[in-house]
């Protein structure tokens, strides 16, 4: 008894002299932003941009605001604008009188890096958010054994970061509609014996007992599983009003519940991630309480609602156990349902989402058939869940020699030969310009237009999606390629017409960086097949050099320069999920957090499953704050 008396008061010990030690990092580290944004970025802004992105906001970037407010959440993301254009020479412009050195423009992207210590620790509030559509059918089909294909009437939604938080009078109509099919599905027409899921929810019709008494009872449990919480009293009385007026309308004891069960079914606690309530707290941060934390943890890696073990836990309060939580974290990650964390974040990070919408031009290519379409999806899902499942590296994302293919898309990578059948199975390649996401047709595809391919669209997805980097938004009236006087472009490459953009000073800057990652991936065309000749004929020159200057000359040496910064990769990947678990953008203290789960993750080789427990089991997956 006493050896355990004193592990645990050494180990509360260790924890405070921990967090002591936190506080005293912070407060040093908060004092030298403050001088660096007095010192440095005050007078680079005043010399160099007040005068374009003063008192009103030019290019959406208002550094005077900015300045007065540095640790603010707008003001961060005006600096980090900033700080992307002036990296790149956009900013200031080339008719600007004064201009910053180079040594000045990287000191400016540093100093602008710092400006986080300004910010307070907060974990920010729990956000509210409406299920998505995918979130609610599988959430139906969990709770209620019903087919999510009830849900395809609703529309499609632009997701962005994961945050949701409306409903439009359509999708209000909608549903309804849905929760009528449900009930319709779930309670058996009178005369009929009782369904399955009927006797689970709703038990046996009582006889010549307070009835009112068997329906609180029934919404008590039909509430802690749709609301993912106990309900207050007050939700409860609710919903037993609703049972009694359905009596005092002749309904009988089934169809006033199978009413109460629609209520829920269209009621903000079952379509809104809802926290319980504000706890009594004196304090400004607190825990998310076991129930959030359950539901903001199956619904990051499942895009469902928590499964018996975990409610059970957070019914026990020892979700939020640092040992428990992890060990959940396995667990779900091996569970069938975790391939969701493909169709929730993945698909939208390698923006192969809208893929089998994608126009293409059937002349040009009538192989972009359904069955295709589905086959490069299916290979990009595979491909993001054996890393996942398998622990792999975040680098094998851009340098693999593996992927999945059924017959059709074997013909895309010319191995139509070794390949038969639709179904989807594991496959060694010998190519190294194939292998990870950079090669695979569906964000090849994703990336072209309808008839060829987009350098500056392959250029922007690789600095943006794979690398993290801040690309600015093109100038406006600059003209498509497809705009170009054609006697000006006549016999040119499609790589000498983008050049052209280089020529315009609004241009050069950006597409100097943009466009040689573009180029190097001109072997394959818009549909990922493997090519050395364009169109017209014309030999494909695949050569380029990065930001850096390491010059590559096939996409297989782009791909082995990229592993190469496989910190930024991970930063990437990490700062996406956390922003896809909290359903809002990162900024100010988010990346102080960051920072400390990057060297944790650097010591584990930036293994993919390492990041995804370190961002559930991060202090903003599991805090909150409740005031100010």
């Amino acid at each position: 008894m006493l050896r355990s008396l004193f592990i645990s008061t050494l180990f509360s010990l260790t924890v405070c002299l921990g967090a002591n030690a936190t506080d005293m990092d912070e407060a040093a580290l908060r004092k030298n932003a403050r001088k660096v944004f007095e010192e440095k970025v005050g007078p680079f802004v005043k010399n160099y941009c007040a005068r374009c992105h003063g008192s009103r906001a030019k290019a959406g970037i208002n550094l005077q605001s900015a300045l007065k407010n540095p640790s603010g959440e707008s003001g961060i993301l005006h600096f980090k604008k900033a700080a992307a254009n002036v990296k790149v020479h956009d900013m200031p412009p080339e008719d600007a009188a004064k201009q910053p050195s180079e040594e000045e423009r990287q000191q400016f992207v540093q100093w602008i890096g710092k400006l986080k210590y300004l910010a307070p620790r907060d974990p920010g509030p729990f956000v509210i958010r409406r299920l998505t559509k995918t979130e609610y059918a599988n959430t139906l089909r969990d709770l209620y054994d019903v087919d999510p294909s009830i849900a395809d009437s609703l529309p499609e939604e632009v997701v962005g970061e994961g945050f949701l938080n409306s409903i439009s009078p359509l999708q209000s109509e909608l549903f309804l509609g849905i929760a009528n099919k449900v009930v319709e599905q779930v309670v058996a027409p009178e005369g009929k014996a009782p369904t399955g899921i009927q006797k689970r929810l709703f038990g046996e019709t009582p006889k010549g007992t307070d009835h009112r008494k068997v329906a609180r009872e029934v919404a008590q449990s039909l509430a802690r599983d749709a609301y993912r919480r106990p309900p207050t009293e007050a939700e409860l009385d609710i919903l037993v009003d609703i049972y009694g007026l359905a009596r005092n309308n002749d309904l009988n004891h089934t169809a006033a519940l199978g009413l109460m069960l629609k209520a829920v079914l269209v009621s903000p606690q079952f379509l809104f991630i809802t926290p319980a309530g504000d706890p009594e707290s004196k304090e400004s941060i607190v825990l998310l309480d076991d129930y959030q934390l359950a539901s903001r943890l199956s619904y990051f890696l499942c895009s469902a609602p928590p499964d018996a073990e975990l409610s059970a836990l957070a019914n026990k309060g020892e979700l939020h156990k640092p040992e428990i939580l992890r060990s959940q974290v396995e667990r779900l990650l091996k569970d069938a349902r975790s391939r969701a964390l493909f169709d929730g974040f993945g698909a939208q990070w390698l923006r192969v989402n809208a893929l089998d919408r994608q126009v293409f031009d059937p002349k040009l290519f009538p192989q972009m058939t359904p069955v295709l379409r589905t086959a490069m999806i299916e290979e990009a899902r595979l491909f993001f869940e054996s890393i996942v499942l398998e622990n792999q590296s975040v680098v094998r994302f851009v340098d693999s020699d593996y992927t999945f293919l059924n017959e059709p898309l074997a013909k895309v990578y010319g191995l139509g030969q070794s390949v038969r059948g639709l179904k989807m199975r594991r496959v060694k390649l010998a190519n190294p310009n194939r292998g990870g996401i950079l090669g695979m047709p569906a964000t090849l595809a994703t990336t072209s237009f309808p008839n060829r391919t987009s350098p500056v669209n392959r250029g922007v997805w690789v600095l943006e999606q794979i690398l993290g980097e801040r690309v600015p938004p093109p100038p406006p009236d600059i003209p498509e390629l497809e705009e170009q006087e054609q006697k000006d472009v006549k016999g040119l490459t499609l790589r000498q017409r983008t050049e052209l953009h280089q020529s315009e000073a609004t241009c050069r800057n950006c597409h100097k960086i943009l466009d040689p990652i573009g180029f190097g991936l001109e072997n394959f065309d818009a549909i990922g097949r493997w090519r050395t000749k364009n169109a017209e004929g014309l030999t494909i020159d695949s050569a380029g050099k990065l930001p850096d200057g390491k010059a590559f000359s096939t996409p297989a040496e782009l791909k082995r320069l990229l592993a190469k910064r496989e910190s930024d990769l991970a930063r990437n990947l990490t700062e996406r999920l956390m922003a896809y678990a909290l359903g809002r953008h990162l900024g100010g203290y988010d990346d102080v957090v960051i920072d400390r789960l990057m060297v944790r993750i650097a010591e584990d080789d930036y293994r993919m499953r390492t990041i995804i427990t370190e961002v559930i089991t991060s202090y903003l997956f599991t805090h909150r704050r409740i005031k100010g």
